[in-house]
């Protein structure tokens, strides 16, 4: 149990750092409301002893004309000595850098965190920052342009009766802004993995499924043949898809489509007329 657990951790650990540098100013800027005026990365190596690296680091100047050194830790297990981990970093980067820390623990599991945030010992005074990705919009991440932050909506608040519909969008928004289909595959990729958390995997194959020509447009036969034809045959085959494979509403499909009702009414009729 152990074993496969630290293997999971280990998934998520690879997909959140290969995506950091994508998505961090999103996260920094929408998700810790600081508002940067300037940001420099600094090394991770600011300890001898221990094998574990901060996740990330950045030398922060926001436009209040602070700086200080802003610390995130990407946290799967709810790790109740994750306190002391903090404790001992931000004493290491006040030692390197004599500039004041904020530290914040970004919890992704699916339980409400129990990990302790403070300590008090003596005339030691201590906290940390912790916020649990699940309680924050997943529209934050949705509407972005950047792939890489498109896919932590999935770990973000939605009710299980709209989990469906966001996986949906959620697909739709990464081929939508994927720059190859090479990259699409990558995020499909780990998509299939972050949607563990969430224990949406059966939804996600099952979504895969019902949108098989749309996720797999870039090979699909139809695609091709759209772009052939221009954009607006693109678009049409799209919709066309959508309102074979789902039940959205024409609105809900003209949205996600960039298309008008019209156009998916016209489509539509053209369906029904078949």
């Amino acid at each position: 149990m152990n074993t496969h657990h630290s293997r999971q951790s280990s998934q998520y650990d690879k997909i959140l750092k290969e995506n950091l540098e994508a998505s961090i100013p999103a996260l920094i800027e929408k998700v810790l409301h600081i508002q940067v005026f300037s940001s420099d990365e600094i090394p991770d190596d600011i300890q001898h002893t221990k094998e574990r690296k901060p996740d990330a680091l950045k030398r922060i100047t926001d436009q209040a004309g602070n700086t200080f050194i802003l610390h995130l830790e990407f946290q799967v297990a709810d790790e109740p000595k994750m306190i002391h981990r903090m404790h001992s970093y931000c004493a290491m980067l006040l030692e390197r850098y004599e500039l004041p820390v904020k530290q914040y623990v970004l919890y992704l599991g699916q339980l409400i965190p129990r990990m302790t945030t403070s300590l008090v010992s003596g005339d030691l005074s201590f906290r940390y920052n912790l916020v649990h990705f699940q309680q924050l919009d997943y529209r934050l991440f949705l509407s972005s342009d950047v792939p890489e932050e498109i896919l932590l909506a999935v770990l973000g608040n939605f009710s299980p009766p709209d989990s469906s519909e966001v996986l949906t969008n959620v697909l739709i928004r990464l081929d939508q802004t994927a720059t190859s289909s090479l990259d699409f595959q990558r995020y499909i990729t780990q998509l299939r993995v972050l949607v563990q958390l969430r224990k949406l995997r059966p939804l996600f194959e099952s979504t895969m499924d019902n949108l098989a020509h749309y996720i797999n447009e870039q090979g699909d036969p139809f695609y091709v043949k759209g772009e052939r034809k221009g954009l607006e045959e693109g678009k049409r085959i799209l919709v066309r898809n959508l309102l074979l494979q789902t039940d959205f509403s024409v609105e809900r499909i003209a949205s996600l489509t960039e298309t008008t009702v019209t156009f998916v009414e016209t489509v539509k009729k053209r369906l029904s007329a078949q």
